[in-house]
């Protein structure tokens, strides 16, 4: 008996969870359109999978509902400069997001997200080296590891974090101040020790991999519309729509990749899913890139720097602030103030940019079908993993639309866990 087989898809959204979904479902023989209001083959494309951090970060289970920075909080939120930041005209919207966030903000929860971002995260080199197997990657990827700095007055932190690591097996090397500056000797020494994950890599060029694989999408069989979709809806059984400004499309099956704007999907949906967005941002410094030799993360700054082909990357801080306010000039003289401590033979800098990480208030991605409507199918809300996590989220969906069975224990994932 022939295997079940969906007969379309649809796509809403062309950044690297959608682009990797949709290259997954090609190579299964499903036919699959992405539809997106901006080309990801475009110069212009300023979306997260341009301007992240471009680190490909397997062990990076912990998130921001982890129990030793509960009264750091409202001091960080209180300061001008430092990694946490609060648009005041946006607080009344983060109420709900704030409500769930301190149901989530205890050991138990804490331990439950490392778990299932582990289980995720552990799998997510392996999916990206299957697709660099079909392209060339060779000015766009290194294999250096990453390593990340600290003081030792947040001891008790770094020990937290060692230990959680530790328990679920993860590699990591601790690092004395002198053997961090024998690997990154420009650095200058304001730090006392670090850790490097030997086994992480990173993008010299986030968006020229983006492009690569939506390239080999497209060489597949592949279509991309460019037009702004306004509504999706599952008409029945075996039906969903997807509405542009100008046209209505019909797919078997659809998918919600639209990272930080997906909420106004899920809303239609009749789901309540406390979707918003971490702002982040990043500056270039232009022929500065060979000053480290791998991206260095400075933990009690909340910022890291990375060498890219567009120059050194210096990218972070977390402003909650939602889609529509204004760049804040505050946070990118935040981030040179970070980068020039680290290295203050640096000069001017260029390109400022701001980019929206979808983030959910148990730091766990939203994967699987929605709760109402089971032929479309959720694929968002990784805030600052999006980039580590397209290429394994795109085996995921696929299987999940394909029917397929999986080892994977994915309800920690549902859009159940808020409705």
């Amino acid at each position: 008996m022939e295997k079940y087989k969906c007969k379309s898809v649809g796509i809403i959204g062309s950044g690297i969870q959608g682009v990797c979904t949709g290259l997954q479902l090609i190579k299964k023989g499903i036919p699959v359109t992405i539809f997106d209001r901006h080309d990801p083959l475009s110069q212009e494309f300023k979306a997260a999978s341009y301007g992240n951090a471009g680190h490909f970060s397997p062990y990076a289970v912990l998130q921001f509902n982890r129990t030793d920075i509960l009264y750091d909080v409202p001091k960080m939120l209180l300061s001008s400069y430092g990694p946490l930041a609060l648009k005041w005209n946006y607080v009344h919207k983060l109420i709900p997001w704030f409500v769930s966030y301190l149901k989530n903000f205890n050991k138990e929860s804490m331990l439950h997200t490392a778990k299932y971002m582990h289980q995720i995260l552990n799998l997510s080199n392996d999916a990206y080296e299957e697709i660099f197997k079909e392209i060339d990657i060779s000015s766009l990827v290194e294999k250096k590891g990453i390593i990340y700095i600290w003081t030792n007055k947040n001891l008790k932190s770094r020990q937290l974090e060692i230990k959680v690591r530790n328990d679920l097996g993860i590699e990591q090397k601790l690092l004395s101040q002198k053997e961090v500056l024998e690997l990154e000797p420009n650095l200058k020494p304001v730090f006392d020790a670090g850790v490097i994950y030997e086994s992480a890599m990173h993008a010299r060029d986030p968006h020229g991999i983006l492009k690569k694989i939506f390239k080999l999408f497209l060489n597949k069989g592949g279509k991309f519309i460019q037009e702004n979709i306004t509504y999706v809806e599952q008409k029945n059984e075996n039906k969903t729509i997807i509405q542009s400004d100008n046209k209505l499309y019909e797919f078997e099956k659809s998918v919600i990749a639209s990272g930080a704007f997906s909420k106004k999907f899920t809303e239609q949906l009749g789901e309540n899913i406390p979707l918003d967005t971490e702002r982040g941002y990043h500056v270039h410094f232009k022929g500065m890139d060979d000053l480290i030799s791998r991206p260095v993360i400075f933990l009690d700054r909340g910022f890291g720097m990375t060498p890219m082909n567009q120059g050194l990357r210096a990218v972070g801080t977390v402003e909650l602030g939602g889609l529509k306010n204004p760049p804040s000039k505050k946070r990118i003289e935040y981030i040179i103030k970070c980068a020039k401590e680290l290295l203050p033979q640096l000069g001017n800098h260029e390109d400022e940019w701001l980019g929206f990480r979808p983030t959910l208030p148990d730091f766990l991605p939203i994967i699987g079908p929605s709760l109402k409507n089971k032929n479309i199918i959720y694929a968002f809300g990784h805030h600052h993993l999006g980039w580590t996590l397209g290429a394994v989220t795109g085996k995921i969906v696929s299987g999940i639309i394909a029917e397929e069975k999986t080892n994977l224990d994915l309800s920690p994932y549902s859009s159940k866990r808020f409705n």
